[in-house]
């Protein structure tokens, strides 16, 4: 995501609403939710895939009743930075779900998110059918938080050089 990318959406996005967190699964959806200020992500809830129209029906309830402004989709990059078939399919998810959920969306790396969580989990000597129910959600708050600290370094940069011009 480049700090472009990042300023259209902290532009486009309601300000003083909250964003979700995705990470978009092919069995699961891991959502997160940041405050109003957007500087901490919390996990929200984990959806089961069902169909298409159902969850993201489900999707667009949790941002109706949390007043979400815009959407936090992390992308699952190769690890060479390339882009395979899973973010093809998550740009098609995106695309598909424009129609019915008409949110700004930024596109996050969430390379190595699920692993970081995993290893965290087991660091606290959770169970695996624990951290079978958990991870999901808590990858959405590792990628979401990643992008509000990205947004808030980039603003507060600009702040600072703002209030050094004067």
């Amino acid at each position: 995501m480049t700090e472009d990318e990042i300023r259209a959406f902290v532009a486009a996005s309601a300000g003083g609403r909250r964003l979700i967190g995705i990470d978009l699964g092919t069995k699961t959806i891991g959502l997160a939710l940041s405050d109003v200020g957007r500087q901490i992500a919390s996990p929200l809830e984990t959806i089961r895939r069902v169909k298409f129209t159902p969850d993201v029906a489900r999707l667009r309830l949790l941002c109706e009743a949390h007043q979400v402004g815009g959407l936090v989709m992390g992308l699952p990059l190769n690890m060479d930075g390339s882009e395979g078939p899973r973010v093809q399919a998550t740009r098609s998810f995106v695309r598909n779900m424009k129609p019915l959920l008409d949110l700004p969306v930024l596109f996050c790396d969430e390379r190595l998110s699920t692993a970081a969580v995993t290893r965290a989990l087991i660091a606290a000597d959770a169970s695996r059918a624990k951290r079978g129910e958990v991870v999901d959600m808590l990858a959405a708050a590792y990628i979401l938080q990643g992008c509000l600290d990205q947004i808030r370094g980039l603003l507060g940069d600009e702040e600072r050089e703002e209030r050094d011009a004067y």
